[in-house]
């Protein structure tokens, strides 16, 4: 019978479990060290088990497995516009919050340190995240009008995750999400018609949003058309007096993936707000909140390529196929150290570019805003396909709901779709090498140098002073995202640096598995997950 035999014997790997996430990846190790992070004084390895642990996994699998419940009406026919999330989601929520994702930059401390956190969170359940990435990106709009929000940043930055429907000034710590498409407009948010009209010393607005994320934050950076132009506005929960804000939440959206996230279309009726910056100001005050938003959009991508990755090794090192292990197959050896040099490349440019914001310098500014979204685009690009090549290494074993690299390929393509999508990015590239050429040019020649690729360096330069760059945009932004990440690889280890630009900037080798890396292949997959 069936039943009689060893469960062993079936040829199934184990779950990937009780795995550090931190202690087991190397070029994440290496990676926050060039960028001066220590990391037993931050806490990686203590976090990366945490985030690899049983218990957590579960937590992520049990997340989506019960999304969020939207209850626009209690049972006596009131309004209620609550959303109702599984204890796993709230578990999550906590963890993050507890090391700081939610507000530690904006407290001093590393967006290096953090971005190595979330990196490591998001292999563990990703649809969590958005909450915690818009808190901490909303402190950048809001510190530039303090005296509208200075009350808010004390609650912004505690530590205890409390999820009540209750006035903010009552709880211990509190989340900010963000409204800013219309079903007219989308990503063009100067075609917003959503209107707001002052109101004693604060406005109400009347409109509605057509993506509002995360709607049981305790407030909402919002964008309406004031009578001076287009501005932003925190739109609370709850009004001044303790009653419900005139937020109507229609229902949430069906999404392809990040099931345990809840992202909603909503009505504004009458709702408090206070402004945030000038009026007229708005798109200008909200930029800063969506630069912070990108870097985690590459950072998050390139955990969850990790992941993909891991999982993948893990398997094939545990699976036997026609008298061998996967991982002793010649051609499955290939495409696994394909994509550990893609995800190496992910993780160093990813990490590199969370340590240009740990710096005021003019320089490392520079470098922010050109590479911010070039990096996005371009990692955030490679995962889907990266996630799909990982799944397939496992087989039809992949392609089942029971096995979490179905749920990471289906959460793969939303962080090239938020925050701009591709074409925007590619435009944002361009926009900033506009708006400042020498500063842009400088910061090319430098990565040219460190990647000895100088004459693609001139070749990216020369491309973006060209009238016909706006029709190359996509291309030119991916050439420049790859020679940001050889020259990420370039300060670390030589035999991979090496091999990426031979591989990426010299040759462009197509499908997964074709390049040929024959003679780093256990070099690379011994670095991206040891034995």
């Amino acid at each position: 019978m069936l039943n009689s035999v060893a469960p062993s014997s079936w040829n199934i790997p184990a779950p990937f479990t009780e795995v550090n996430l931190f202690d087991t990846d190397q070029p994440l190790r290496e990676a926050v060290a060039r960028n001066g992070v220590d990391p037993a004084l931050e806490g990686l390895p203590g976090h990366g088990a945490l985030m690899g642990s049983a218990h957590m996994l579960e937590m992520g699998r049990l997340a989506n497995a019960n999304p969020p419940v939207l209850h626009t009406h209690d049972a006596r026919g009131e309004r209620a516009d609550v959303v109702e999330f599984h204890p796993a989601y709230h578990a999550l929520m906590r963890a993050g919050m507890a090391v700081g994702l939610h507000a530690s930059t904006f407290q001093g401390g590393s967006a290096t340190a953090r971005a190595a956190r979330l990196y490591m969170t998001y292999q563990t359940e990703a649809g969590h995240v958005c909450p915690l990435t818009m808190t901490h990106a909303s402190l950048a709009a809001l510190r530039g009008d303090w005296d509208a929000s200075r009350d808010w940043a004390s609650k912004i930055g505690g530590r205890a995750y409390d999820p009540a429907f209750r006035p903010w000034w009552e709880k211990s710590a509190v989340t900010i999400g963000m409204g800013m498409t219309e079903k007219q407009g989308g990503a063009d948010v100067r075609a917003n018609v959503t209107q707001a009209a002052p109101h004693g010393d604060a406005y109400e607005i009347d409109g509605h949003k057509w993506f509002m994320s995360a709607p049981m934050c305790d407030a909402f950076l919002v964008l309406a058309q004031a009578p001076g132009g287009l501005t932003c506005f925190l739109a609370p929960r709850f009004r001044p007096d303790g009653s419900v804000n005139g937020l109507r939440f229609v229902r949430l959206k069906d999404k392809l993936g990040n099931r345990s996230n809840a992202s909603s279309e909503v009505e504004f009726v009458a709702a408090y707000a206070q402004r945030i910056g000038d009026e007229g100001a708005g798109v200008r005050t909200i930029l800063a909140m969506v630069h912070l938003t990108r870097l985690d959009c590459a950072v998050a991508s390139a955990g969850l390529m990790r992941f993909g990755l891991a999982y993948a090794l893990h398997y094939a090192r545990r699976r036997e196929a026609f008298g061998a292990l996967l991982s002793e197959q010649p051609l499955m050896r290939a495409t696994l150290a394909d994509l550990a040099l893609e995800s190496e490349a992910s993780t160093a440019l990813a990490m590199r570019l969370a340590g240009a914001f740990d710096h005021a310098d003019e320089e490392e500014q520079a470098f922010a805003r050109l590479m911010t979204p070039a990096a996005k685009h371009h990692v955030c690009k490679a995962a889907p396909a990266f996630l799909h090549e990982a799944m397939e290494c496992l087989g039809g074993n992949g392609y089942i709901e029971d096995w979490p690299l179905a749920r990471a390929y289906r959460e793969a393509p939303v962080n090239a779709i938020w925050e701009g999508s591709g074409n925007i990015m590619a435009l944002d590239v361009l926009r900033a090498a506009s708006r400042a050429p020498d500063a842009a040019a400088a910061v090319i020649e430098r990565l040219g140098q460190a990647a000895d690729a100088r004459g693609l360096a001139g070749d990216l330069i020369a491309s973006l002073r060209a009238e016909d760059a706006p029709s190359r945009a996509r291309s030119i932004t991916e050439r420049l995202a790859k020679l940001g990440a050889a020259a990420a690889l370039a300060a670390g280890d030589g035999a991979v640096a090496q091999a990426y630009r031979a591989t990426r900037l010299d040759e462009q080798a197509g499908v997964w598995g074709a390049a040929d890396l024959r003679r780093i292949e256990s070099h690379l997959l011994e670095r991206a997950f040891p034995e």
